[in-house]
């Protein structure tokens, strides 16, 4: 929210600076983000008045314009065409500096000197967001005389600053500038002065214009209206204009500004209606019925179902409640009375219909945290107090006001030593007393204890708690002592899940592997990308209901297109070599379409390019699973994973079940990512290895004994995998094998075609004993044997 300090300084008196100030709001609660200075640098920028308008001999598309800026009258050439005699503008002269370091010097356009330049609101600093529509491509025109010569800045006033607030969920009430107002006085403990609204003259009577306000559910709580007749649409006085722009809102004409104004200052928001279009003369607030339809201000036709709340004549919608108006009763130039609309409605339902259209508003964002029902009737009067006050139009007596119940200031009993107790604070009852005074809160002491009634607009006060912290943070947070805890303390510790999370990366970011965090989101076309089967069960995804995009519309049931399109990325950027490593979340729905939260299963993916091999991948695993205790791994050949290479990728087996995958990319998926390397990347269930882990770590003394090696190498089968062989080897070891070694793979002239020769070292030791020759040998031979047995293996001499 922008909170331009001038207007709050019409509410209470501040002699702070906006720092200063910034800063206490800050301690006392309010988040302050930023400070933007409304002093954009400009000098020598007057008002001047066009004398005399003139084309240009040498130049279609140009004008010379004599203004007169007081003392003289200077020799101007422009292109902007919606100007005419009499007009008041911002005038540049000579030697003038305008934002952004623009200096304006004596210029000749095609034989004709022009001594300034006539400025649009955008040349004064102003952003197009909040320049009027009709003012975008133009020279600025002031709304009426000023002093010639009169600096623009002091007109505009382009000076102080606009305080920028993040306003928490909980505080809709500081959603506006008098809530801002109040925060305010509570903090420096002044004296609030709100407008005193009043209205003068009003004529007729509502009931000749509007017959009835039907509620027809129970998503609005309050619909109040009144009518304004005999309108004048136009520009708004530039005292509205500028304010509106401050605050960030662009000023379209007197009526709607007047809405915004008020919905600025009080946070209630409201609409005005074109009565006159309106078919019936009565307002119908009720569900949409499935398939109408409704085209809004921003001139969209959008389809309606019976989850929308509208505001309808009847007959036909006229605004999607609390979200937007609209079109076909919009207020325009020929708009003659006004039906105005403050009105109150349910939060979720206003939050879910924006969501559901996408379409997010000053008024929604107001709507959805919920307002002060009282607020209605409130900013209603203010509207046609400020209509009466610019002469925009007649207000018409009366009003009419829907709702069922109104709700009432409620109490809540605050036990001091319970404040105390809480803050750690030592404060009087007055002190208490003092600072829930402050915040409107009107307290007094009954029996020992302190009865507070609450304000409407305090729709956050439920609770003695929440009252501890008012005191709290106006007392400041910063200003309570620092104790130590008393009594008796737990340990804190991570969960074992997370222990085993920590050294899983510490044990990668010592291998040399970076941690990378990606999207949970990704496109559906990424599982095109990666040639995941059409039924595979890795299709069955969450679709999301409001996107950010297409390439994140659903939520992820594997870590390898993240991975993969990481890698690319750096590949294509011109990094040679790229090892990275995630822990992440995929999700994995229990039915579709969805009715439950989904599975969320713990990820580990690794991925590689480079200097690298299917063997330097696996090493830093089986270091992975070596060092969290995880051991009797198996790796067993994939060969029908469209996303891997069939002959250089193994699943990882414990237990006879497969927790992970290992391999290289397939040559036709790293096309799909413009990636010119060889990749390889494993994916685990990170779960499973969180079960599996043993971190316990048990020591030995050093063997008192020696031990034995003896190599051994046979002849096998080409596509019989090494691990067969090992396990065969350890087997028959009769846990006197301490370590096997894979030394040599040979395929060659020596070794007829077909057969591979694998040769391994095996070190055995006795922790009780010295080993004899014998027992070693007999051992080597059971091994032999087996291996001939079951794999049809063949000493190789």
């Amino acid at each position: 929210m922008l909170l331009p300090v001038k207007w709050l300084q019409e509410y209470i008196d501040i002699d702070e600076d906006s720092k200063t100030l910034a800063d206490k709001l800050t301690l006392s609660g309010s988040h302050v983000e930023s400070i933007i200075s409304l002093d954009r640098g400009i000098k020598n920028v007057v008002v001047g008045m066009i004398e005399n308008i003139k084309a240009h001999e040498n130049a279609d598309k140009l004008l010379i314009i004599d203004v007169n800026i007081g003392k003289e009258i200077i020799q101007v050439v422009t292109g902007a065409t919606n100007l005419k005699k009499g007009d008041y503008v911002p005038v540049a002269l000579v030697g003038a500096k305008l934002p952004e370091d623009i200096y304006i010097e004596k210029t000749n356009f095609r034989g004709v000197d022009s001594y300034g330049m006539l400025c649009s609101l955008k040349e004064l600093g102003y952003e197009d967001s909040v320049i009027p529509k009709e003012q975008r491509d133009g020279i600025f025109i002031l709304d009426k005389e000023y002093p010639l010569g009169t600096n623009i800045d002091e007109i505009l006033g382009l000076h102080g600053e606009v305080i920028e607030l993040e306003i928490t969920p909980n505080r809709p009430d500081c959603l506006s500038i008098v809530g801002m107002a109040r925060e305010t006085a509570a903090t420096l403990n002044r004296k609030l002065k709100l407008p005193e609204i009043k209205v003068n003259d009003e004529v007729d009577d509502i009931k000749d214009f509007v017959e009835s306000i039907e509620i027809d559910n129970q998503l609005c709580n309050r619909y109040y209206a009144k009518v304004i007749k005999d309108v004048v649409i136009k520009e708004s006085p530039l005292w509205l204009q500028t304010k509106l722009m401050e605050a960030g809102v662009r000023p379209i004409n007197n009526i709607v500004d007047i809405t915004n104004y008020v919905m600025l200052e009080f946070g209630q928001p409201l609409h005005a209606f074109d009565l006159e279009k309106l078919k019936n003369k009565k307002i119908v607030v009720r569900r949409a019925r499935d398939g109408e339809k409704i085209t809004t201000l921003d001139d969209v036709e959008r389809t309606l179902n019976s989850s929308n709340l509208i505001i309808t004549d009847g007959e036909l919608p006229i605004a999607i409640a609390g979200v937007m108006g609209g079109l076909d009763s919009e207020v325009t130039e020929d708009t003659n009375i006004v039906l105005l609309e403050s009105a109150n409605f349910n939060g979720k339902s206003v939050r879910l219909t924006s969501k559901e259209h996408n379409l997010r508003s000053e008024a929604s964002s107001r709507f959805e945290k919920e307002i002060d029902l009282s607020l209605c009737e409130i900013a209603a009067e203010r509207v046609c107090q400020l209509v009466e006050q610019i002469g925009a139009g007649k207000v018409v007596k009366g009003n009419l006001d829907a709702h069922e119940n109104i709700k009432k200031e409620k109490t809540i009993c605050l036990r001091p030593n319970k404040v105390n107790d809480l803050l750690g604070t030592k404060l009087t009852i007055d002190e208490m007393i003092d600072y829930l005074q402050r915040l409107d809160l009107k307290s007094c002491l009954e029996e020992g204890k302190i009865e507070v009634t609450i304000p409407t607009y305090r729709l956050d006060l439920n609770i003695e708690v929440d009252l501890i912290e008012e005191i709290g943070r106006l007392h400041g947070f910063h200003n309570i002592p620092i104790k130590p805890l008393v009594g008796t303390l737990t340990k804190g510790e991570k969960p074992y899940e997370k222990i085993v999370e920590d050294r899983a990366g510490e044990i990668l970011r010592g291998l040399g592997i970076n941690q990378v965090m990606t999207y949970s989101f990704i496109s559906p076309k990424a599982y095109d990308r990666i040639k995941v089967k059409s039924d595979s069960e890795l299709r069955d995804y969450i679709k999301l209901i409001n996107p950010l995009g297409e390439d994140y519309s659903v939520m992820r049931t594997t870590l390898i297109p993240n991975m993969l399109a990481l890698l690319g990325r750096n590949y294509n950027h011109g990094v040679k070599e790229c090892y990275t490593y995630e822990i992440g979340n995929i999700f994995i729905p229990k039915e579709l379409p969805v009715k439950q939260l989904p599975i969320e299963r713990k990820i580990l993916s690794l991925g590689m390019y480079g200097n690298v091999d299917f063997y330097d991948i696996k090493e830093i695993l089986e270091i992975l699973f070596n060092r969290l205790g995880i051991k009797n791994l198996e790796y067993v050949r994939e060969e029908n994973n469209p996303t891997f290479h069939p002959n250089r990728t193994a699943n990882i087996m414990y237990g006879g079940e497969s927790i992970g995958i290992v391999g290289e990319i397939h040559k036709d998926v790293m096309d799909n990512y413009d990636i010119g390397s060889r990749v390889y990347i494993g994916q685990l269930n990170f779960e499973r290895i969180v079960k599996e882990s043993n971190l316990d770590r048990k020591y030995r003394p050093l063997p008192k004994y020696p031990g034995i090696t003896r190599d051994i190498a046979v002849v096998v089968d080409e596509d019989i995998l090494v691990g067969e062989l090992e396990k065969i080897i350890w087997k028959n070891g009769e846990g006197l094998i301490e370590k096997v070694e894979l030394f040599d793979v040979y395929v060659g002239d020596q070794v007829q075609e077909g057969k591979k020769s694998v040769a391994f070292s095996i070190f055995y030791r006795s922790q009780d004993r010295t080993l004899k020759d014998k027992e070693v040998s007999t051992i080597q031979e059971n091994i032999i044997t087996d291996l001939e047995d079951k794999l049809n293996a063949v000493l190789r001499s």
